[in-house]
């Protein structure tokens, strides 16, 4: 489902991620706005693809 490079949010709120590994179940996330090299794994069903909220649109 998830692919290294792909931008995703915990389901239970949190900031936007980077993936960087998939091992089945096992996605291993960075914080994509912090540089500090931190990891963070997650399952697969904690995550959902990141999607900005509000109207983005051009008027």
């Amino acid at each position: 489902m998830f692919k290294a490079g792909d931008l995703v949010q915990p389901k239970k709120g949190g900031p936007k991620m980077e993936v960087i590994d998939v091992q089945g179940e096992e996605v291993t996330c960075t914080p994509a706005n912090i540089l500090s090299g931190e990891k963070i794994t997650f399952k697969a069903s904690e995550l959902a693809f990141y999607q900005e909220e509000g109207d983005f649109g051009v008027c």
